[in-house]
């Protein structure tokens, strides 16, 4: 006779997954490979999933991380989370086919830090130090014009040339309530600063953090479906932990769940971060159900309907 399966909730939060700059952004590849056919050539991974990477792969993309890997007489796109000035230019100078896919809300802070810097303003940015998209923000204006801090005691450091002529903006995929503290600690260090005329973390990264504030006090343990190289992935697990779930972990596939560390739960929460696809999520879902009689319980804390367009020269005529 079969062990019944001990019961289980399991707290599915909403908004989860991909958000509409990572759909675009696969989309614009997706669009390129059916316009010019196999190979496009892709600067950095579209997005940070390697389930959504390999498939584009297997449809004739390929990922480089710098420019002088491409040929020139192949298309080439840029990655959601954005490139310096320089790299546009480079394929200019070089001649080649180029396709933007950086997320319109990453574009929102590069045109905003190009419009302080017009002003005569020194930037702040608030992001973490080697993220793709903090180097691409960093890389809209000359060296210099850009200080990065990561934490509120990086603010102390701080060295600009004018304290009374800053602006700061962030990284979209942080932390909301520690760029919080942040900017508390740039603005009482530099009451003149200049803050972003509407907030810079997307709305995505918020929805997504309020939605596992939302679940996390209910929840035995949070997997976050993400991969370990998402920014706003790991968010999503610190957000997790701070709001009371004793138990938060970053899972690519199901097959990386630590079972053990499960054991005698009776409730989960699982979301996933803004790269992460439905599929990988529903594998989640279905290997909690092979062990566990699941009641699932929806966390529903905004609806996004957000579409953003592709560029203009993938659309057909």
């Amino acid at each position: 006779m079969t062990e019944p399966r001990p019961p289980l909730t399991l707290h599915l939060a909403a908004p989860r997954g991909f958000c509409a700059g990572v759909d675009r952004a696969i989309k614009i590849v997706e669009m390129a490979l059916e316009k010019w056919g196999a190979p496009v050539y892709v600067r950095h991974e579209i997005v940070h999933n390697r389930y959504v990477v390999d498939g584009l792969r297997a449809k004739g993309a390929v990922f480089v991380e710098e420019l002088d890997e491409c040929p020139p007489d192949r298309p080439v796109i840029f990655s959601a989370h954005g490139v310096p000035k320089a790299v546009p230019a480079e394929a200019a100078a070089r001649d080649m086919v180029w396709v933007d896919a950086t997320c319109p809300l990453v574009s929102k802070v590069h045109i905003e830090a190009a419009r302080h810097h017009e002003n005569g303003l020194q930037m702040v940015m608030i992001g973490h130090a080697g993220h793709p998209e903090t180097i691409g923000t960093m890389g809209q204006l000359p060296p210099g014009e850009v200080l990065l801090v990561e934490t509120a005691e990086d603010v102390a450091r701080l060295e600009p040339r004018d304290p009374d002529r800053l602006a700061f903006i962030t990284q979209t995929t942080l932390s909301v309530d520690d760029t919080a503290d942040i900017v508390a600690a740039l603005k009482a260090r530099f009451p003149a600063i200049i803050g972003p005329h509407k907030e810079d973390i997307c709305y995505a990264t918020t929805n997504r953090q309020e939605a596992v504030k939302a679940m996390a006090p209910d929840c035995d343990a949070i997997l976050v479906v993400g991969a370990p190289n998402s920014s706003n992935s790991k968010r999503l697990v610190e957000v997790g932990a701070k709001a009371g779930c004793r138990y938060a972990q970053l899972v690519q596939r199901a097959a990386e769940i630590d079972w053990r560390a499960l054991e005698g739960i009776r409730s989960v929460g699982i979301t996933a971060g803004a790269s992460a696809p439905d599929v990988l999520i529903e594998e989640v879902v279905a290997a909690f159900r092979d062990r566990f009689d699941v009641t699932v319980n929806p966390v529903v804390t905004a609806e996004e309907n957000v579409e953003f367009k592709v560029p203009r020269v993938l659309r057909s005529a």
